[in-house]
Formats: structure tokens, sequence, C-alpha cells
């Protein structure tokens, strides 16, 4: 990864998974890592095998200085929009820390507010270890929870698209409605319900 200037102190990276989908919680998460003990291997989530995310969150969970997994949920997504739940979900994680962090670093080009220093930083999971971790972990956890869900409703392929707007996905929705986990306020589910 190209080194960037970080600032001192404990800085947390913070990113995001799940603010595309048509289903299920939007997923953030912050993590501090360690310098003394250094991951290798860390790299934007989506350009992982699944195998190596799942190896990877891991290590990070136990190397790491702190870490914390937060969401907002179908419903506060439906009613705040998707990008302040995503920020909400951004600020539990950091507020559900261990250790405080002196500055964040998030992925992307909007900061959630927090009482310490934010920097946004576009492509910042490719860049920057931490926000890297956080994808990571980000990522593990939502397609946990989606697989949880596709437990519950297999008949939309969950376990496949991960709530994502896939033709399969959406050829379930118009065949068996919305369920209670699919998020109202995004148009094609919008539109589903409609049509009902």
């Amino acid at each position: 990864m190209p080194e960037l200037i970080i600032p001192p102190g404990l800085v947390c990276g913070i990113d995001e998974a799940g603010r595309g989908p048509l289903a299920g919680s939007v997923v953030a998460a912050a993590v501090i890592l360690d310098p003394g003990r250094p991951i290798a291997g860390l790299n934007d989530s989506k350009k992982l095998s699944e195998k190596k995310r799942d190896a990877l969150a891991i290590l990070i969970r136990e190397r790491a200085v702190a870490w914390c997994v937060a969401s907002a949920s179908v419903e506060e997504i439906d009613r705040l929009n998707i990008l302040h739940a995503t920020m909400l979900a951004m600020q539990r994680a950091v507020a559900g820390l261990s250790v405080r962090p002196t500055a964040a670093l998030v992925d992307g080009n909007r900061c959630p507010q927090l009482d310490i220093p934010v920097e946004a930083i576009v492509k910042g999971d490719g860049k920057i270890a931490s926000i890297a971790a956080a994808s990571i972990l980000a990522k593990t956890v939502r397609d946990a929870e989606m697989l949880v869900l596709h437990a519950q409703y297999p008949q939309y392929g969950f376990d496949r698209h991960m709530g994502y707007p896939t033709a399969a996905h959406f050829a379930a929705l118009e065949e068996y409605g919305a369920s209670p986990v699919h998020r109202r306020s995004f148009g094609p589910v919008a539109k589903q319900l409609s049509l009902l």
C-alpha cells in the first residue's frame, strides 16, 4: 500500500459494507491497528477472496488494539435514508471501540460526525491499512448476517447476491414480493410494492 501521512496517535480506520443492497442492514467497522503487530495482505475487501477475507478477519480481531462492528437496521435505513444510516453505523462503531482513538480516517468522500478529527479518503480501503481492516470486518460480518437471513427467506437467494440488485434478486422480488428485511425506501423494492 502506498504510504500516506497519517496523524500521530491512535488512528482508527472506518469503512462500511452494504450501502447498495436492496435488503439487510448496513454494517460499519472501526479498527485501530497495532503497529507492533502488522497484518500482511490487508486490502479492499472487495479485492479479496472470501477465504482470504475470513482469515484476515480473524487476525484483525486478534492483533488490533481495538475494533468494533456496528450496524443500522433496515428500519433506520428507510427512516433516515441510506447515507444517514451509514453515518449512524459508523458513529456506533467508533463509539463501541474499547480504546478511544485520537483521529479517524474513513473510506469515501463523506465523514460521520465524531468528537475527534476525521478525514475522508477516496478509495481509502486500498490505501490505508486500518481502513482496509475495517472494510474486511464490515464485509465479513454483513455477509454472515445475510446468510442468516437466507436461512429465514431462502427464496430470495441472499446467500448468492447478499441482497445486491442482481437479475436473480429482481426475479425473486417479482415472484415473492418484498420480505420484512427488504429496504422499502429503495426504488426497485418500492416499485415492486406498488405493483401489489
